[in-house]
């Protein structure tokens, strides 16, 4: 009997149904499978990491894993990236350009144009989404960076979540950057891990490992075949940098020679890798002002002791890496899957120069870092503490240089120190090295075209449509010929570049460049011309001997920037614009006992550059006696009934504990009652202070108020009941993405405010009756003397 016109629900079925079973043929729908043999893919991406940082690019850090993969794969020596994260992520992840993509600058602004959304598009394809509509399941674990920090939330749409943009899991941090032993926010798939107290010896490399491995254990258990595709983007190299003791251990008195002479000695094992031609050059070091890095020789002692303190902690970072990716490897081994597994290596961009001609003993600090002798980011202190929990340190530039061997500049500009990066590809099955092949390959590649060359190595397709709506079409290229055959040419002949202003075009070995000034017309670039075949360095610019060639690619980076919604450039105030409705982020907040740690960038809008007050208000239900009464204690004998609570209400004298803790080792501020005394502990950027009062029995409201003074500092005044008892006067501000842990209600979550309070108590959760604490935020306030420390604020990126 054939089915009703009227009987809606059908029509899309391949069987057919009668009024009965027995009159009907099932039909069943099945996911997208990949291919039989399918590879998996595996495409680890380091953060901040320059071309000479890993062995098979010239270093001497130890990195058997990825000599290993480089002996068996490929190298490319001649790839390119964009000069920040997250542009270089969405670029990697989409195969589209940054700008086109809408991530013309990192993920920590909001100015209102297209190539400056900050966040993936709905007719944006992403690689992971294509995979997984091919029969592939999806991991990512690490940094991600591509949600605006306004959109970090839990009440924030999640739209250009990991999870909502292709990945099956997801574990890491949305920011763009994080502490390794306090990581001040996780994220488990779409959802925040509600931590309290890392446990001891946690290092967050180590972590996000372990998640890989599961993922990857947990879809064998269940299915042998399932092709999968891990993205590890790990928060390392990033500041702060902070290594293993066992790791720094490695590598102590490697690197008392010093930067030049690491420099030095990179190049020639490069030359003799053959990684550059004969005769190429390397300028002896930056000299440009506010790029130079300092002669090591002219150092002093002291400077020389502790610099190479810094890169020894930096060295570390790489060998944990290259440990994390051989426990991978490893894994990969043991289930027969190694030879049939895509593995791509590579940076987001080269070495930094965030940490200043001297380094940073305070890496916070110096985002907020203003002209002045008393300024916190420059206090002694103990040089053992160097890449430890307790500090949060970034390198001097010169180790940046070093890192980005031999080429010039840095993270943020569009010159070679800034964009190219190692690339290692392994593949045996796939790419198997025959005869006399080195495995490297001097050809240009960008980093638009990884998403095209997966795709075609793995022999999938990439759909056209996204959401019903027509997808944006690819910019990269595949570059798998270029992996297959050496003498294959590069199809990707001409690209622009912008980040800040900077700007370059490269097209059939010519690049085109300019270094911005920030206090030049943004739209008046400084073209230096060079012929990157014969001089890969980018020293001799011979943009005065071939004028035409210079106004031909000048005229070309401006075609491209108008197609790629370049335009329009913004100055730096412009940039770090923000959109009106982030306003109701400074609005009152009233935060009850329980609710999990607030998200960093709400906290902050709370605070920064603003007078403020907490109110701590502790007439809420005293706590069952059971939840702070010795285990052989039975709670009906201890616990009050609600009367009696009622008439308790306030602090008694056995209530102690943390009422409110902003912050982490790295910055921050916390309240607690503790032998019957309330205390404000502050601390600015690693430098500690504190004051306490006792506290009369029956308290029912205890008050902070920070008032800003001259030179970027608050003075706090502690009021119990409407009484001012106490005062911390003269205190730096927390700005520059500081206190960088959000705020906790009756407990100092995850990273400790002070050490001395964490080693004696813990987290110290509240055990009188707390019913909230409410901040009340005054108007920003900015003096024009420090109008370039509120500009520094997302300049972590942009050096």
């Amino acid at each position: 009997m054939p089915v009703p016109p009227h009987a809606r629900g059908y029509a899309s079925f391949g069987g057919s149904a009668g009024r009965t079973s027995a009159e009907s043929t099932p039909d069943w729908t099945y996911p997208p499978t990949a291919p039989a043999g399918s590879p998996n893919i595996v495409v680890v991406l380091v953060d901040d990491m320059g071309y000479s940082d890993i062995g098979p690019f010239g270093s001497e850090i130890e990195t058997p894993t990825l000599d290993r993969l480089a002996a068996r794969g490929v190298r490319l020596s001649n790839y390119h990236t964009t000069p920040l994260c997250s542009p270089s992520r969405a670029a990697l992840l989409t195969g589209i350009n940054s700008h086109r993509a809408g991530f013309g600058f990192v993920a920590n602004a909001d100015p209102g144009y297209p190539g400056l959304r900050l966040e993936l598009a709905d007719d944006v394809l992403t690689l992971p989404e294509i995979l997984r509509g091919n029969g592939y399941a999806t991991y990512a674990v690490g940094k991600w960076h591509l949600v605006r920090d306004a959109t970090m939330n839990p009440s924030a749409h999640r739209d250009s979540w990991p999870t909502q943009r292709g990945f099956d899991r997801y574990y890491g941090s949305l920011e763009g950057l994080n502490s390794f032993y306090y990581p001040n926010q996780l994220v488990s798939d779409s959802s925040v891990v509600d931590v309290e107290e890392y446990p001891e010896g946690y290092y967050l490399t180590d972590d996000l490992t372990d998640k890989a491995l599961s993922y990857i254990k947990d879809l064998r258990a269940h299915d042998a075949e399932k092709p999968f595709f891990l993205y590890f983007a790990h928060v390392a190299m990033h500041g702060p940098l902070q290594a293993k003791a066992e790791d720094q251990a490695k590598y102590r008195g490697r690197y008392d020679q010093g930067w030049d002479e690491l420099r030095r000695r990179r190049f020639a094992e490069q030359l003799a890798q053959g990684l550059f031609p004969p005769g190429t050059e390397q300028k002896p070091r930056n000299t440009e002002p506010g790029y130079e890095a300092a002669e090591w020789d002219s150092l002093s002692a002291d400077e020389q002791r502790r610099y190479a303190k810094y890169m020894e902690v930096y060295a570390g970072m790489v060998d944990s890496i290259d440990q994390s990716l051989g426990r991978i490897v490893d894994l990969l081994d043991d289930l027969g899957e190694l030879d049939n597994t895509i593995i791509v290596f590579t940076s987001d961009n080269g070495g930094t120069a965030e940490g200043g001609p001297e380094g940073t003993r305070s890496y916070f600090a110096e985002f907020a870092h203003i002209d002045d002798p008393d300024w916190v980011g420059d206090v002694p202190h103990d040089e053992d503490l160097i890449g430890t929990a307790k500090l949060g340190v970034h390198y001097p530039r010169g180790w940046g240089q070093a890192s980005n061997t031999p080429f010039r500049f840095y993270k943020g500009q569009t010159f070679a120190g800034g964009v190219r990066v190692p690339l290692v590809v392994s593949w045996p099955k796939g790419l198997p090295r025959t005869g006399t092949d080195s495995g490297i390959r001097h050809e240009y590649a960008y980093v638009t075209d990884l998403a095209p060359t997966l795709l075609d190595l793995a022999g999938l397709d990439r759909p056209s449509v996204r959401n019903g709506l027509p997808a944006k079409d690819f910019d990269g290229i595949s570059a798998a010929e270029l992996l297959r055959d050496p003498a294959a040419p590069t199809r990707h002949t001409e690209q622009y570049s912008e980040m800040t202003g900077h700007r370059g075009f490269y097209r059939d070995g010519w690049k085109l460049l300019s270094l911005h000034d920030a206090d030049a017309d943004i739209d008046a670039p400084n073209w230096q011309l060079f012929d990157v075949r014969a001089d890969p360095t980018e020293l001799h610019d011979l943009s005065a001997q071939y004028p035409d060639k210079a106004a031909e690619l000048a005229t070309a980076w401006d075609e491209s920037a108008w197609a790629n919604t370049v335009f329009p450039l913004l100055t730096r105030a412009d940039l770090f614009r923000r959109r009106p409705e982030e306003a109701r982020f400074a609005a009152p907040a009233r935060l009850l006992p329980g609710t999990p740690t607030l998200e960093r960038y709400r906290s902050q809008r709370l605070i920064a550059y603003r007078d403020f007050t907490i109110t701590a208000d502790l007439t809420g239900a005293r706590p069952p006696a059971a939840a702070t009464a010795p285990a052989t204690s039975r709670a009906s004998d201890a616990a009050p009934d609600v009367a009696e609570r009622a008439e308790v209400a306030g602090f008694q004298l056995d209530d102690e504990g943390v009422l409110v803790a902003h912050g982490d080792p790295l910055g921050g501020y916390l309240l607690y009652i503790e032998d019957g005394e309330v205390v404000l502990g502050v601390n600015s950027y690693g430098r500690y202070a504190s004051v306490g009062v006792p506290l009369p029995i029956g308290t029912r409201e205890i008050t902070v108020r920070a008032t800003i003074e001259p030179r970027l500092r608050w003075d706090f005044t502690i009021q119990v009941d409407g009484t001012p008892l106490a005062e911390l006067t003269d205190q730096v501000q927390l700005v520059g993405m500081a206190p960088w842990t959000g705020i906790s209600v009756g407990v100092d979550a995850r990273g400790p405010v002070s050490w001395d309070l964490r080693e004696r108590r813990g987290p110290f959760r509240y055990s009188g009756s707390l019913r909230a604490i409410t901040y009340t935020p005054g108007p920003v306030q900015v003096p024009q003397r420090t109008i370039d420390a509120v500009e520094r604020e997302a300049e972590y990126a942009a050096e």
